[in-house]
């Protein structure tokens, strides 16, 4: 997954956030934009991980499985 933090390609959007925090942010100086922009990015990461983990638990499975049966490879070459 790629991350894009730049400002570049913006849309503008609508939300309903709850009044008492708003005015809360707006009270702290905070820019909106910019601090869900920044929890957006990280929640979207988070669920496109666990997304991917799900997908592919079978095969993670089964690499773990051939693991615990014949080590890792190359391990006799291991310093540590």
């Amino acid at each position: 997954m790629r991350n894009h933090t730049t400002d570049t390609h913006k849309r503008p959007v609508n939300l309903s956030i709850n009044a008492h925090t708003l005015d809360q942010a707006k009270k702290l100086g905070m820019n909106l934009s910019k601090t869900v922009d920044a929890f957006l990015q990280e929640e979207v990461k988070r669920r496109y991980w666990e997304q991917w983990r799900e997908e592919n638990a079978e095969a993670i499975a089964h690499y773990n499985a051939r693991i615990e049966r014949e080590g890792l490879p190359l391990a006799k070459y291991r310093t540590f």
